[in-house]
């Protein structure tokens, strides 16, 4: 990974429906594989606010390399309007759209400051990299290092993610810090 970048349309209203910014929430829409570019400016144009958070990556082949611009999520891109079934229905009509993300494609509403958290990283070039997703509580397993292999829980505790490691059955665990550590889903 370079760099990183954010594609995103900025209104304060809703242009179709004049909502206020207080009434418009953000949501995850699905999109056919490699079409998030595509459905994103179709929505611009529609007139809604997106957000397609993108990173700068150098692709090598064997004859050449290239400087690349991929979606940070590929397959999703995000849409802020204010839900009705009209709405809904405007959104999905973008070609390559496949839905919003939710119990039964109705849609979850995502807050906004997890999407300004994406937005800060982005701006200020803060070093990332694509991690799958992890909860607390999650069996997962530590990949690389000397302790390539372990496998317990993620738990968090004062801020620190460690690692417990259970004996069930004499049920005592250890826990250890795996700051530093590529953890994986188990």
């Amino acid at each position: 990974m370079i760099g990183h970048n954010a594609r995103m349309a900025d209104s304060k209203e809703n242009q179709t429906t004049g909502a206020s910014p207080s009434e418009l929430q953000w949501y995850a829409l699905r999109t056919r594989s490699r079409h998030e570019r595509v459905v994103n400016q179709q929505l611009i144009s529609n007139g809604f606010e997106t957000f397609l958070p993108t990173l700068t990556e150098t692709h090598r082949w064997s004859d050449r390399k290239k400087v690349v611009e991929v979606p940070l999520f590929s397959g999703y891109t995000f849409v802020r309007f204010t839900y009705s079934h009209e709405e809904r229905i405007r959104v999905l009509r973008s070609h390559g759209a496949v839905g919003l993300v939710g119990v039964q494609g109705a849609g979850v509403p995502i807050p906004d400051s997890q999407i300004d958290d994406i937005r800060k990283l982005l701006t200020n070039k803060i070093p990332l990299r694509k991690h799958g997703f992890l909860r607390i509580g999650q069996r997962v397993r530590i990949r690389g290092g000397a302790l390539d292999g372990l496998e317990g829980i993620l738990v968090a505790e004062n801020g620190d993610r460690s690692l417990v490691i259970s004996v069930d059955p004499i049920q005592r665990s250890l826990s250890i810090r795996v700051e530093g550590y590529e953890v994986e889903p188990v």
